[in-house]
């Protein structure tokens, strides 16, 4: 007997317990409405293609039972989630850039880009809600990540509204994949993270199979894995927050197994062959890393998770193609992530044409997200650096330099130039307006400098 069918059966017993000559109670109402959203969701498990492949080891009911009396819908989340699915299936591959901050996101869109990738690492360097600097090793308050996503979210929505309001119709509310890192803990974190992250409007989020206590940058050393078991767990965790939460937020699972050497238990059989039987002073057992078991996680994760990523220490793409093969060989189609990362070192490794065909190839290997995680803060850094070098030289001969590097850019879709604009000063004088009745003298830009030197038609154009 199927799921459903049980479902079914249980739901009608359900039911004939209800005397049809009495008032059913609040209780019988309660658990017969529940009964039928359980077969509702197990039959949408079953039956669309969004679910194919996709495994999970509770039940429709406990999904029910978990939800609560009230449903509270997750409008960006579930938005960005269906076009991320979408886009994944439709384009040879998505490629996006870590923003480090609201305004990137909005250039990113502003630019073309169809997605928007946010990074641990960038928001343990410069957005976390300690307000300090951190390396990748998960240091900052758990809730940093989703308050950023909610950040970059708030950033879209303004842009929408300035364009809007102006009478124009953009897509601004690009799917955000965000970093989970290892969780933050057990499974429960993993729980509670993943409906934070989808309260605030994540449309994907990764996890990583390390040990959170010791999580490191997936370029740097001292990684030390989880029993492959164990990170399953963590992956139905995430998986049940979204079911919980009623949306389909992607899942993306990433292995560190391709360099970490350390593991915190030999209790698992599918990490019995990489396991050395050496122990370290914490008690960590020693594994063989490499390729081979990147691969052996990648398919004990690979129907728990809507994308599977290994994270690799250089650009290499036989690498790349060996991993793919041997998922796509027990699970054809399987959607694949690539971090084409800053940390490594590009033209060490490949030539000029190698890179420019690089993600072209990867893409039809199955990597159908690919992503530079640390674009932000690399782009932010050297081009503040770039002006701070000519200002100290030049004065504002640089400054100047920089200004007309963006009026020229404005021909193609640029507006920040316009940084009062940019930022809702018009939106706020239709808000005056509004409250007005339209006689408002305190209008922003009206008698701005910016209206007066910065329009089209400007003088000092």
């Amino acid at each position: 007997m199927g799921e459903i069918d049980r479902f079914d059966l249980s739901y009608r017993r359900r039911l004939e317990r209800v005397n049809p000559l009495r008032r059913p109670t609040r209780g019988e109402t309660v658990n017969a409405s529940a009964a039928k959203e359980a077969v509702d969701l197990a039959r949408e498990w079953a039956e669309l293609d969004r679910w194919d492949g996709v495994e999970r080891d509770y039940s429709a009911e406990d999904v029910v039972r978990l939800r609560g009396s009230v449903r509270v819908e997750h409008t960006l989340s579930r938005r960005g989630a269906e076009k991320l699915w979408q886009l994944l299936r439709e384009e040879d591959f998505v490629p996006t850039l870590g923003a480090l901050t609201g305004g990137q996101a909005v250039q990113m869109v502003k630019a073309g880009l169809k997605a928007i990738y946010l990074s641990g690492w960038q928001v343990a360097a410069d957005g976390n809600l300690a307000t300090q600097v951190y390396p990748d090793q998960s240091l900052y308050p758990a809730n940093s990540v989703p308050a950023m996503v909610k950040r970059l979210n708030n950033a879209l929505l303004r842009a929408d509204q300035i364009d809007w309001a102006e009478g124009n119709e953009v897509d601004w509310l690009v799917p955000i994949v965000a970093d989970a890192e290892a969780g933050f803990g057990g499974p429960l974190n993993a729980f509670e993270l993943m409906k934070a992250m989808i309260e605030s409007g994540a449309a994907a989020v990764h996890f990583e199979d390390q040990l959170a206590a010791e999580k490191k940058c997936g370029h740097l050393g001292g990684k030390v894995l989880v029993p492959t078991g164990q990170f399953i767990r963590t992956l139905l965790a995430a998986r049940l927050a979204a079911d919980v939460a009623g949306v389909p937020t992607l899942v993306v699972a990433r292995t560190d197994a391709d360099a970490a050497t350390l593991i915190t238990s030999d209790v698992d059989e599918r990490d019995a062959p990489f396991v050395t039987g050496e122990r370290t002073p914490e008690g960590f057992f020693r594994v063989t890393a490499g390729v081979e078991s990147a691969i052996a996680r990648g398919l004990a994760y690979a129907p728990y998770a809507d994308l599977v990523w290994m994270e690799t220490s250089t650009p290499t793409m036989d690498e790349a193609r060996v991993f793919a093969e041997a998922i796509h060989a027990e699970f054809p189609g399987k959607l694949l992530a690539y971090n084409c990362s800053p940390s490594f070192n590009w033209k060490r490794h490949l030539d000029d044409d190698a890179i420019a065909s690089f993600q072209a190839e990867l893409g039809e290997l199955g990597y159908k997200f690919q992503f530079i995680t640390l674009a932000g803060f690399h782009s932010l850094n050297e081009s503040m650096f770039e002006l701070a070098r000519g200002y100290a030289a030049n004065g504002m001969s640089a400054y100047v330099e920089l200004q007309q590097r963006e009026f020229g850019l404005e021909e193609h879709g640029y507006t920040a130039t316009r940084h009062q604009r940019e930022v809702g000063a018009g939106y706020f004088d239709e808000v005056a307006q509004a409250v007005s009745g339209g006689q408002s003298s305190t209008l922003a830009l009206k008698g701005s400098t910016e209206e007066a030197q910065f329009e089209e038609n400007g003088a000092a154009r």
